[in-house]
Order: structure tokens, then sequence, then C-alpha cells
């Protein structure tokens, strides 16, 4: 009994050492424990993006510092890694030459593209081209010939204009009056030949007044013309010839200005200063103030003349553009003699002012 009790001790201490060694035998499969993974947070959803094109593949990998081997997929149709592993060299795109705009350098690379600190004007223009490919074609003097006539055909041509700024009839209470100021002139942008007259009279007294100036008109710049040449008188009595100088232009603000001086044949030295300004209410309706005033170094009686500030003439005139070359207009005018010349038409019997409705057109073409 005592011995079959000692057989079990025995196989049971022997049985687990047995166990461990079974465990190692070559061949000898045991089973594993299953590990127990921690919980982890669910990641996003990333779309995988599509794989590159075999030929793109090809190209990338045969690009210096390109290690297309790391990152590849490990089994077949299984995509590769997006990103790429620290041992991958992408390679750099070519730096753009940016400059600092304060710095007064190109700040686009446009060639002749000035940074805004840059002096606008200091550049010099180009020179101009002295060949011309035609001539190549059709020969120098030929095109030479169609040259200048291209050059007369656009600006060279002359011109001519006629225009009349007051043409009106007066109401004086009894002794209406007409009045009349134009001008006409040919040539070209440049140089001109003028001719101007004005004058007034009553409806039952005749011509009072009229005088025509033929001149030679020189532009001096975009705005003022320079204008000389001889006036006569025919009215009133004795009637005078007179050496002009003056000019013709637009002031600042679109003052139309005109001045000159006069010096007879005896001697006698006038003066005359006249402007009007069109101010426009809508495009066709427009109201005209205008003056005009009369000088004279000294008496010259025979004429009526005083010497001073001779006579005045101050206008207000509302027109309507049915065209731009012809519009009616109607309005209220001033005029009078001053200083010595108001005493020469008393003597005379003459009226010393006068203030009139007007009604008249103007017109140019």
């Amino acid at each position: 009994m005592k011995m079959l009790l000692c057989t079990f001790a025995a196989l049971a201490v022997a049985t687990p050492a047995a166990a461990q060694v079974n465990r190692n035998m070559p061949g000898m499969k045991m089973p594993a424990k299953v590990p127990v993974k921690p919980a982890t947070k669910a990641k996003p959803i990333v779309k995988a993006k599509p794989a590159p094109h075999p030929t793109a593949h090809h190209e990338m990998a045969d690009m210096p510092g390109m290690d297309m081997t790391q990152g590849a997929p490990s089994a077949p149709g299984q995509a590769a890694s997006a990103s790429p592993t620290p041992d991958m060299e992408m390679p750099k795109p070519e730096a753009v030459a940016t400059t600092d705009p304060n710095d007064g350098d190109d700040v686009t690379g446009i060639p002749g593209l000035q940074s805004p600190d840059d002096e606008i004007g200091t550049t010099p223009a180009p020179a101009p081209p002295l060949d011309h490919a035609a001539d190549a074609l059709y020969g120098a003097a030929q095109m030479a010939d169609s040259r200048k006539m291209l050059r007369h055909e656009n600006g060279g041509v002359p011109a001519y204009s006629a225009f009349f700024n007051l043409a009106e009839y007066r109401f004086q209470n009894g002794h209406d009056a007409y009045r009349w100021d134009g001008e006409g002139w040919f040539g070209g942008d440049v140089n001109r030949f003028v001719i101007k007259t004005e004058g007034e009279g009553a409806v039952r007294g005749g011509v009072e007044s009229a005088e025509v100036q033929t001149l030679y008109s020189r532009a001096i710049d975009p705005w003022f013309n320079l204008q000389a040449g001889l006036r006569h008188d025919f009215k009133p009595g004795p009637s005078r010839t007179y050496a002009t100088i003056g000019f013709e232009g637009i002031a600042p603000y679109w003052l139309e200005v005109e001045g000159a001086l006069f010096l007879s044949d005896k001697g006698n030295l006038l003066a005359r200063l006249e402007g009007y300004y069109d101010q426009r209410i809508t495009q066709k309706l427009i109201l005209q103030p205008r003056v005009e005033l009369n000088f004279a170094a000294q008496d010259v009686r025979a004429n009526g003349i005083g010497s001073g500030l001779s006579e005045a003439e101050l206008g207000l005139r509302l027109r309507y553009e049915i065209k731009r070359e012809f519009a009616p207009y109607v309005g209220i005018s001033w005029e009078g003699k001053i200083g010595d010349g108001a005493r020469f038409a008393r003597a005379a019997g003459d009226r010393v002012r006068a203030t009139s409705l007007v009604f008249g057109i103007r017109t140019w073409f």
C-alpha cells in the first residue's frame, strides 16, 4: 500500500516538468494566450488617395534623393502610405524671386515696372524707330510721299468756321435796335486767318457803329492764340483804321476771354477786353453772362470816345440748343457810356445808357 502511494506522488511531481519540456520540443505547437487590447479612441475616417500612375511612380523613383522602396505596399492590393516616411526626400519647388516693395527695386519681376517709391517720369522715353519696314517692299521715296499724305490728311488739312455769339434784336421802349458780334477763320490748328466783326444800329436810324478786323492768328499753347492785323471802323464817322494786336483763348474754369490794343492812323490808342462763360443748367439749356469793356488813352471827341473807361456792356442770356450749331436765346443787356464818353454823348443828343430785353440766335457752321 505504501508502495502504491509513493508511485502516485512521484507521478504528480513529474507531470508539470514534463509539460514544460514538451512545450519547447521541436514540432510541438501549443495554443498561445490571446492578449487583451486596451480600448482606444475611434480615429476619423480618411479617404485614401488614388494610387499614382505607374509611369509617374517610375519617374519619381528615378529622381535624385527619392527612395520609393520605403512606404511601398507590404502586400498586393494594399495602398501605399499617403505621407512620406522620414527618410524620403521630396523635390523642392523653384524659388520665386520676391523683393521687399520698400527697397525701391522691381516688385513684380516685370521689366520696366517701377516700385511705388520710384519717382514717376524719371525714366527717359525710348528713341523712336528711324527705319520703316515698308521701305524694303515699296521703296523709301514712294513711302515718304505716302507718309506725307497721311500726315496731311490727319491734322494738316485746312479747315474753316464761322461763328456768331450775338445776333439779336433789342426791345428798348420804342427805340428798338439790333446787335451782332461774330468771327470766322480759315487755316489749321496753329496758323489761321481770322475775320471779326461787330456793331449795332437802330431799327429806325440805321447802323450806328460797325467795325471789321482782319487778323493773323497763331496758337502759342493749347489754350490761347496770339493775333495781329488791322481794324477798320466804318461808323461812327469819321472812319478810322487801326493796327491791332491781341489775344483770344480759354482761361481757367472755361472762361472765354479776348483782349486787344488798337493804334489808329491818327495816333489814338484804344483797348478792349471782353469775356463770357457758358454755365450749363442742362445738356441743352445754357446760361451765359457776358461783359465787354472799352478803354481809351485819350479823348477822341470826333468819335465820341472819352479817356479811361469810356463804354461798358453787361449781359445775361439764356439759350436752348436745338442743335449745337443752332441755339435761340433770350436775355437782358445793359450798356452805357462812362466819364468823358457820357459827356460827349449828351452833347450830341444821344442816349447815355440803355437797358434792353433781347432775343436772338447763337449759331456756327
